[in-house]
């Protein structure tokens, strides 16, 4: 529940969740600082702040590249917030769910990371 409370609360914000999506789509190549900011059009300092909430929040990593710090998205960890939130879903009425698992297996990755 913790962790569950943790990822939502970080992904409660517009610029947060742009740059989580941002991740989620490059893969595990991941996005320099730099080019987060700049795609998103956000200041240095404001994306600076965002980044480490999704850290804290165990949703992103970042690794140093030469003078770049590049972010990738945990996928383990999204993994794990969705399945919490689909956890003993549709009270024994799978047809609830059905179009849910759907958009899940057409959003599946290939196996190089890229969707």
């Amino acid at each position: 529940m913790k962790n569950a409370v943790s990822g939502l609360s970080a992904l409660a914000n517009a610029t947060r969740l742009a740059i989580f999506r941002l991740l989620i789509q490059a893969g595990r190549e991941g996005v320099a600082a730099g080019e987060i900011a700049r795609r998103l059009d956000v200041l240095p300092n404001t994306l600076s702040a965002n980044l480490t909430i999704l850290s804290n929040a165990g949703l992103i990593e970042n690794r140093r590249d030469g003078r770049s710090v590049i972010y990738t998205a945990r996928y383990e960890q999204m993994t794990e917030l969705l399945e919490f939130l689909m956890q003993d879903c549709c009270a024994g009425n799978p047809e609830v769910c059905a179009p849910l698992a759907a958009l899940a297996m057409r959003s599946r990755c290939l196996p190089e990371g890229k969707a």
